[in-house]
């Protein structure tokens, strides 16, 4: 993907459900590690809790490999994935739920719970502060001294960013481009140094 939404930032939602309280938050984390840690913290936060359920879309929204859920203890299927699937909804990546259940002594069976954790999720989705994250992916470019003022109003043009320059006997670059305009930044190049310069993937 070219670009996609993320929290802003950390966002929590609440409501009481037949003497239940539901705390709803909502955290960028990307990647596993810093979602499993999110877990952690909010964990920690409200010990005397009876359930955390979570869900999370830890990288990309379109990256299956980065989902993850738990009921924690609320009979299966009926906390995690259903908050999963809202996340999924969202469009929304880097992203992890808790919810936090106070129980308040009043069943609400399975259905009901399904309405309360994807519920939950659903209004503090509505209600989230979002950024933009765009991709980057970085390179290195060697070029001559009389080249560099072209390929900084290049990178500008392409929404990059210069990330290190070493000056020896030719210029060594460190850049970064959006996913998106890697190609046509390439197209460019070329054409410029008349093919004497390349990128190259610094993965």
């Amino acid at each position: 993907m070219d670009a996609w939404e993320i929290p802003a930032e950390t966002f929590s939602f609440s409501e009481e459900i037949k003497k239940s309280r539901f705390i709803t938050l909502l955290a960028h984390t990307e990647g596993v590690e810093a979602a499993r840690a999110f877990v952690q913290q909010v964990k920690g936060e409200h010990p005397a809790a009876r359930h955390h359920c979570w869900a999370w879309v830890a990288g990309a929204p379109d990256d299956s490999q980065q989902l993850g859920f738990s009921d924690d203890g609320e009979p299966s299927g009926t906390a995690g994935k259903p908050m999963l699937a809202q996340l999924m909804g969202s469009g929304v990546g880097e992203i992890t739920a808790v919810v936090v259940r106070y129980y308040g002594g009043i069943q609400l069976g399975t259905g009901g719970l399904v309405k309360a954790y994807g519920g939950g999720v659903q209004q503090a989705l509505k209600l989230l502060p979002r950024a933009r994250k765009v991709p980057m992916l970085t390179f290195t470019l060697v070029c001559d001294y009389a080249q560099l003022a072209e390929i900084e109003r290049m990178v500008a043009r392409f929404n990059g960013q210069l990330l290190h320059s070493e000056f020896l006997q030719r210029i060594s670059l460190t850049l970064a481009l959006p996913h998106a305009q890697v190609a046509g930044f390439t197209r460019n190049l070329t054409d410029f140094s008349r093919g004497a310069l390349h990128l190259a993937p610094t993965d």
